[in-house]
């Protein structure tokens, strides 16, 4: 029996061809559409009546789109982040959704590091001054004389913590879930209440899931008590944070700056604020970017969705 399979997530793509043999010899027919991020509700709802599975990215599969998948039962998301499938009403209709848990833990770690030695060293600001003919000498600091805030400390949180301590940084962390005491005394990390960590840190890396206790997470009330020389960094959804808050708190200097690979909305408007504040870096949601790391996401997400089909 031939499985009609919808192909959307946007890094799989450019390699379908090296899958496709394998996915057709499964019996799967292949349906593919452009895609530039993701597939809204209203995008997916003309393409999933007839479809068994699905390789998605962060496209909407609400309750409405997965009604409308009448026999769809697999959705195998490329990558670890689920929270743009109501999973709920897709346990409800007997869909069962596989991910690459812990898939980008390193890359994401490296990338948050990069953005504290940024801000710290005061690196782009200094080359951008080369470039305009001035020689200024800018204020820095070195990591052993700050304090990191990690909001999040699972997989990725954990490993920016090992980092950050490595570098010789105080750690504090925020987490709903007990830490291991051997990770305790391993990085000498001290859990505290979300305000604490807001009040004290040099630099607060958000690296939650989202969910709906950390949806706007940080907005006007949190970004009162953060330190106005402090930095933020959002590797992990931009809806973990109040974005029109945070454009406030960077206009009014009560905040130093912001590293920002994710946003509310992707790709990131071309009228946001955000992108003439010389005090934020911006990427186009791309922390988790690694070539070995991809590939066997890659392949995870193609014998997530074998096997899935395997059991219908």
């Amino acid at each position: 029996m031939t499985r009609r399979v919808l192909i959307t997530a946007p890094y799989f793509l450019p390699v379908l061809e090296d899958y496709r043999r394998e996915l057709e010899s499964h019996s799967i027919e292949l349906v593919t559409v452009s895609v530039h991020e993701r597939l809204s509700e209203a995008d997916l709802l003309p393409l999933v009546d007839d479809i068994d599975g699905t390789i998605c990215g962060d496209d909407q599969y609400t309750e409405r789109v997965l009604r409308a998948a009448r026999r769809l039962r697999v959705i195998s998301k490329w990558g670890t982040g689920t929270d743009s499938i109501d999973e709920a009403a897709a346990a409800r209709l007997g869909i069962r959704i596989c991910n690459t848990v812990g898939a980008f833990t390193d890359p994401v770690a490296d990338t948050v590091l990069g953005y504290i030695l940024c801000f710290a060293r005061q690196l782009p600001w200094m080359d951008r001054d080369i470039r305009d003919g001035c020689w200024r000498k800018c204020d820095t600091v070195a990591l052993n004389e700050c304090t990191l805030g990690i909001v999040g400390v699972g997989h990725i949180g954990k490993a920016v913590a090992r980092r950050a301590r490595a570098c010789g940084m105080r750690l504090l962390g925020n987490d709903p879930c007990p830490m291991p005491a051997a990770f305790i005394a391993e990085t000498d990390l001290t859990m505290v209440p979300l305000r604490d960590l807001l009040e004290e840190a040099d630099f607060i890396s958000l690296n939650c899931d989202l969910n709906p206790t950390s949806w706007r997470l940080i907005g006007r009330r949190e970004l009162a008590h953060v330190r106005s020389t402090a930095y933020l960094i959002n590797t992990a959804r931009g809806a973990v944070v109040d974005e029109s808050a945070l454009i406030e708190a960077l206009r009014e200097r009560r905040l130093a700056g912001a590293a920002l690979d994710v946003f509310d909305d992707e790709p990131l408007p071309a009228d946001s604020p955000l992108r003439w504040m010389g005090n934020c870096l911006l990427a186009p949601h791309n922390a988790n970017g690694s070539r070995s790391v991809r590939h066997r996401v890659h392949r995870n997400t193609v014998d997530n969705l074998i096997e899935g089909l395997a059991i219908l």
